[in-house]
């Protein structure tokens, strides 16, 4: 009997010691992210604590479209404009509010566990590199970067720090980029040889001369932390918030808005990879009888570029993309209908077989011509994103709660950063049209306006117009440094 009572004794306080391990459990399971795993890591019983860097304008939408999955609090928000980020501070006035990002991440970052960046492109890559490397997930509006250098950092980053990134074009959630890679894997047009992306962009002033004159600098806004990297310039009106998109030192242009929405369906159906060449004309502005304007500060009004890509396994050979912007458009698909549209904005892909169509974000995609549609019975083989474009942004929450590796995101770092290089190296033939040679005589020539720019990608650079490449990786303001 004496043994039983040390067995029974033994027992409880077995079963004791057991229960009070799973209530010390329980409870350590509802303590923050950081005290527990590490980066990337969020228990099961936690939300997506956020904080919202850009709070006005794209800011605004993006940081509410986050919210509607039901998964994540806003805990801080951060602008450099007290104007722009008023609608987000009163949408979630428990959140605290920082003006420099820098404070706000050195602060508050052991209570984060991600962040949504939507700012000027030019200070897209400082942002997000700083919170990956505190282990936090990325949201980042598009384009990803300014610079091509910038993207390659950021993607390699990513998977370095291990943590959940997404770019905000949230047409790769959508069904229709899936529809037209359906219809492409099952051989609907044959092998594509020729894309053509358009848009009526830019919607902003492009193609003129810094304006002149001093204007007043608003209370709300810290100008110099608006400018971050970007070399100083005195504040001028009209700039801030949206207009700065048509200046290099801030924005992309035309391609850098609307290429993440429109090259990313060929960049998915074909599976594409960064070109190997590049080829451009751009719309000029003259000021004078025979004089054209030099506006090297401003993109131009109007491109056309060529982007050349080698063979995939998807396509078999060569693909050229055509991007066209400033409402420049292809040639009419003799496929489509005399009053059939055709739209501001669009993705046309050319196959050996046949022709598909689709709108932005590839909404809209169609089989030309359009009667072909109405007895299509292509397999729905890839899976759908739940709520489509608004569900890209509950895409990501979801893998910040789960961590990282454990859901598939459609536009992660790894395909986002290059889909942005590409543009980008649009861009290189865009801004070298501008470069200026003199000659001994002092004659000035611009010799970007006629070649072919051939891409190195292993070693970012133009192999045979050095003057571009000043533009893959651009020098950063005093004071400010991508980290790496």
């Amino acid at each position: 009997m004496i043994e039983d009572k040390a067995n029974s004794k033994t027992e409880n306080s077995r079963r004791n010691f057991i229960k009070t391990t799973a209530l010390a459990a329980a409870g350590f399971m509802i303590v923050p992210r950081h005290v527990l795993g590490g980066p990337g890591f969020l228990a099961p019983s936690d939300r997506l604590q956020v904080a919202g860097i850009g709070a006005g304008g794209k800011g605004e939408s993006d940081i509410a479209s986050i919210v509607k999955g039901g998964k994540t609090d806003v805990a801080f928000l951060c602008d450099v404009d007290d104007r722009r980020a008023a609608t987000s501070l009163k949408n979630f006035p428990k959140a605290k509010y920082y003006k420099d990002y820098r404070e706000l991440l050195d602060k508050e970052g052991k209570n984060i566990d991600a962040v949504t960046v939507s700012t000027p492109d030019h200070t897209h890559a400082q942002i997000a590199m700083a919170a990956m490397q505190l282990g936090k997930h990325v949201y980042v509006q598009k384009p990803l970067t300014h610079d091509i250098y910038e993207a390659r950092m950021l993607t390699e980053a990513a998977n370095r720090h291990k943590v959940v990134t997404q770019m905000g074009n949230q047409g790769a959630s959508g069904d229709g980029v899936r529809r037209l890679q359906e219809w492409y894997d099952a051989g609907r047009i044959g092998k594509v040889h020729t894309v053509y992306c358009w848009t009526n962009r830019p919607v902003w002033p492009q193609g003129i001369s810094w304006p002149t004159g001093k204007a007043e600098i608003p209370k709300e806004l810290d100008w110099d932390l608006w400018l971050g990297s970007a070399p100083y310039k005195e504040y001028v009106n009209k700039l801030v918030p949206f207009n700065w998109r048509g200046w290099w030192d801030y924005g992309t242009g035309a391609i850098g808005d609307m290429g993440c929405h429109l090259v990313e369906p060929p960049f998915r159906v074909l599976g594409l990879d960064t070109p190997i060449s590049v080829e451009c004309s751009v719309g000029s502005v003259y000021v004078d009888e025979f004089k054209r304007a030099y506006l090297p500060e401003s993109c131009p009004p109007s491109s056309h570029v060529i982007l050349t890509f080698a063979k995939t396994a998807k396509t078999k050979h060569e693909v050229q993309v055509h991007w066209m912007d400033g409402g420049i458009k292809p040639e009419r698909p003799e496929e489509l209908g005399a009053n059939e549209s055709f739209g501001d904005n669009g993705v046309l892909f050319i196959g050996t077989k046949g022709k598909m169509i689709c709108e932005t974000y590839g909404k809209n995609p169609k089989l030309l011509p359009l009667s072909r549609n109405e007895s299509d019975r292509t397999k729905i083989t890839i899976p759908r994103i739940v709520n489509q474009e608004e569900g890209h942004y509950t895409q990501f929450a979801e893998a910040a709660i789960a961590g990282y590796g454990k859901i598939e995101l459609s536009s992660p770092f790894e395909i986002a950063g290059p889909l942005t290089e590409t543009l980008l190296i649009a861009n290189l033939a865009i801004r070298g049209t501008d470069v200026q040679r003199r000659d001994a005589a002092g004659k000035i020539s611009y010799p970007g306006r006629d070649i072919k720019m051939l891409w190195d990608k292993v070693n970012m650079k133009v192999t045979n117009f050095d003057e571009v490449n000043q533009f893959v990786k651009r020098e950063y303001r005093k004071g400010w440094t991508l980290g790496v």
